[in-house]
């Protein structure tokens, strides 16, 4: 019990931390989030207005954040035999992303971080694989545009698509709240939400 509480809080705790702002400050002097559209402290803000190298640091410190509290935690006690709290080790990184307590409960959308997380279930990559598949299909066959709506159907079809082929209740429950912080977050997001554009990529 209390080594699933350190990890718990410790994901949360790592999730706060939001690279976009560290990273931005370094290289740019500047608060990178603030001057994009959607005002996310994410990976790709970090690319468009903080450059290649914080982007690229951004987006591995987003990853490792999420992958390190899991993969510690499942290397600890392998996954057949840990407690249902794995449910909340995997989602405690996208929360802290999302709500991060370091910044005023302001945080970004937890892409990156949700993948990070779903990369720490290793040897075990199938919800990494179904995350990733439905990422992919969805913007390189069926394309849908703009970003916003194609993030928001990836988790959503993601976590209908994910029992199909994860049988561990756990990984379930951990991603579906993912799924929902995410999807949440976009929803109550103050960007503009464009119209949702959906094209085969060969009719482009």
């Amino acid at each position: 019990m209390l080594r699933d509480l350190i990890f718990i809080v410790s994901g949360y705790l790592a999730g706060s931390m939001l690279f976009a702002y560290i990273f931005g400050y370094l290289f740019k002097r500047k608060d990178i989030a603030g001057e994009s559209k959607d005002q996310n402290p994410g990976t790709a803000n970090a690319f468009l207005y903080g450059g290649f190298w914080c982007g690229v640091l951004t987006l591995c410190g987003d990853l490792a954040k999420g992958f390190f509290p899991v993969f510690l935690y499942i290397n600890g006690v392998p996954l057949p035999e840990c407690s249902f709290a794995v449910a909340f080790v995997l989602a405690a990184p996208v929360v802290g992303h999302v709500l991060p307590i370091f910044h005023r409960f302001q945080g970004g959308k937890g892409i990156a971080v949700s993948f990070g997380c779903l990369l720490g279930l290793v040897p075990d990559i199938w919800p990494l694989a179904v995350l990733a598949s439905v990422f992919l299909f969805f913007s390189l066959i069926l394309r849908i545009s703009p970003n916003y709506h194609k993030t928001l159907w990836t988790y959503v079809v993601a976590a209908l698509l994910m029992p199909l082929f994860v049988r561990e209740l756990p990984i379930l429950v951990g991603f579906g709240g993912i799924a929902v912080l995410i999807v949440g977050k976009l929803l109550t997001s103050s960007e503009k939400k464009e119209k949702c554009r959906v094209r085969f990529v060969w009719k482009l």
